[in-house]
């Protein structure tokens, strides 16, 4: 076997902007997170007393963390690439577009919504 054909192929933005995409719509809730990042500690925390059930992909453990972290960012228009919430699917956005959305008593209808809370 040639040293070309043993390579893995290259990922690319694109590719993690794809598995993004895929990952985003596998779950009624989804967040992106980094495992020491209070904030998102916060916002997983805030789901749980919700009672809902988060899917969590912690990108730091991740081996396509610095091109996933470059989507993210993308997504949000910020120099942070987590906490990234997405529900039903549909980005919300970061912790504050999440609290602000609980505070103004969106939240829980988007959640219901999704499917992620049924009462």
């Amino acid at each position: 076997m040639s040293r070309s054909q043993s390579r893995r192929p290259r990922r690319t933005i694109a590719d993690a902007s794809e598995r993004i995409e895929r990952l985003a719509s596998q779950s009624a809730v989804v967040i992106f997170s980094i495992s020491t990042c209070c904030m998102c500690h916060a916002v997983k925390r805030l789901f749980c007393s919700l009672g809902v059930s988060p899917a969590v992909h912690e990108i730091d453990y991740d081996s396509d963390r610095k091109r996933m972290e470059k989507v993210l960012m993308g997504l949000l228009g910020s120099s942070t690439a987590v906490p990234v919430v997405f529900i039903g699917g549909k980005l919300v956005g970061s912790m504050d577009s999440v609290m602000a959305a609980h505070i103004n008593g969106s939240l829980i209808p988007m959640l219901k919504d999704a499917g992620a809370l049924w009462l």
